[in-house]
């Protein structure tokens, strides 16, 4: 269904930093610029971006918007969360954990990058 997210960033090296740091978690290699300064992660099921705001207006996070990354296990949602955390993200929701619902139990992380976007690590549960 999708080819490509893009998130807004108010600094291209620190939000690079951060999300080269997460996606490792994921095995993503680190990303790379264009010569319009946006950062591209690219994997065989679609590409990951970060970018200033075209419009030249501060990036912001979407309010009620989640970028959520496919994770395999629990361990390596926490090892994304802890790589977000000391790269210059911080947690929000509650911790990383199970959480029961109508789509069955799922492990869950949050996170907000440094340009306030939310993202999440999802594993479901089996």
């Amino acid at each position: 269904m999708y080819s490509h997210i893009m998130v807004g960033a108010n600094d291209i090296e620190a939000s690079k930093k951060f999300y080269d740091a997460v996606l490792g978690t994921l095995g993503v290699p680190p990303g790379n610029a264009d010569d319009k300064g946006r950062v591209f992660y690219m994997t065989k099921t679609g590409i990951f971006s970060i970018t200033k705001p075209i419009n030249g207006e501060p990036a912001c996070g979407a309010n009620g918007g989640t970028v959520g990354f496919a994770v395999d296990s629990p361990e390596q949602a926490n090892a994304w969360h802890a790589a977000g955390v000391a790269n210059g993200g911080t947690t929000c929701e509650d911790p990383p954990g199970v959480r029961e619902g109508g789509m069955g139990a799922l492990y869950l992380a949050y996170l907000r990058d440094p340009a306030g976007n939310k993202i999440c690590a999802l594993h479901r549960m089996g």
